[in-house]
């Protein structure tokens, strides 16, 4: 069955090239339609790009006369074919070879789900290597290169998830056709309309999960630019009113870090088929001097080998750190 993927696009000409290209050449073309909703963008370059696409039949091409925001250019784009699967993927996101596979196998290893996501280098909750955090790809590693390791370290694995992260969300028709559409009028132009979503369909049976063998590359915050925190902030607001305690169940989810067991896998095998020599260092929990001995000896070997650390954890447990 055909799934739509719907990008929409505002600024960024180069970012949005380089997505829209990696699905062409990632994506089987009997596996997929892809949607560009041309948000109104305000540069040239992103309308012509586009534009030229649909003329050469690659893409549909849905354009806003003005410009309306992600919630409603989204909503516009998944009710054109309301028999379909949708991936949403931002126009600033890159995507390997077979991710769209992996991902829809995933979605159908759950009678209950409703979204999955694909990790990525910053997708707060799905991050890599570091969680919740914007990282860059480890040195002298392409995006292949980490979607390899995610592929075969985590052949089939995934975790389930509070809410997805839209980055890259496929979403189920039969959770869209129960839950409706994003809420445009509570999240105006973008931010915090896939938690909602997300929460309203747990509220009917539909569960979330994370891919834990898709990576997908994403820049972040291209097109909000200087207004993301203030429409993070907005966001957090109208969720906590809707859905009490949700701030609370991320934080208890970040704290507990279901993903972490992902991460180590992926930690694991990058260790084992690195060619670098291998340094341990095990210390006490304590810090002081001896550790800062050991972050002097750390920064002072930088990349000439792979450097671990094992300590304990606040819990008493060994905790093993890869110094990355």
């Amino acid at each position: 069955m055909l799934m739509d993927i719907i990008i929409p696009v505002y600024r960024g000409a180069e970012e949005t090239r380089r997505c829209i290209e990696s699905v062409f050449v990632n994506t089987p073309e009997a596996d997929r339609e892809i949607i560009i909703v041309n948000d109104a963008s305000p540069e040239e370059a992103v309308s012509e790009y586009v534009a030229n696409l649909a003329r050469h039949g690659r893409v549909t091409l849905l354009i806003n006369a003005e410009n309306k925001g992600f919630v409603v250019s989204v909503n516009r784009a998944m009710r054109r074919h309301p028999d379909r699967d949708v991936v949403l993927l931002n126009s600033d996101t890159e995507v390997p070879s077979g991710w769209l596979a992996r991902l829809v196998a995933c979605a159908h290893r759950h009678d209950d789900t409703g979204t999955v996501t694909a990790f990525s280098n910053n997708a707060t909750i799905a991050s890599y290597p570091r969680f919740c955090f914007n990282n860059a790809l480890p040195e002298g590693m392409s995006l292949a290169d980490m979607d390899a390791c995610f592929a075969q370290a985590n052949d089939g694995r995934d975790v389930a998830l509070p809410t997805g992260v839209g980055f890259c969300l496929l979403v189920r028709r039969a959770c869209l056709s129960a839950v409706g559409s994003f809420d445009e009028s509570a999240f105006g132009k973008g931010y915090g309309e896939e938690n909602d979503f997300c929460l309203r369909a747990h509220t009917k049976g539909f569960r979330h999960y994370l891919c834990g063998d898709v990576f997908v590359w994403h820049r972040g915050e291209t097109s909000f630019g200087a207004d993301a925190q203030a429409r993070s902030q907005h966001a957090q607001v109208v969720l906590e009113n809707r859905f009490p305690g949700y701030a609370k169940t991320i934080e208890q989810f970040v704290k507990s870090d279901p993903p972490r067991e992902l991460r180590r896998r992926v930690d694991l095998f990058r260790i084992a088929s690195s060619a670098k020599s291998k340094l341990l260092f095990v210390t006490h929990g304590w810090g002081g001097g001896v550790w800062r001995h050991i972050d002097d000896l750390i920064r002072l070997i930088g990349d000439a080998a792979d450097l671990l650390v094992l300590r304990p954890d606040r819990d008493g447990s060994a905790k093993l750190t890869w110094m990355q």
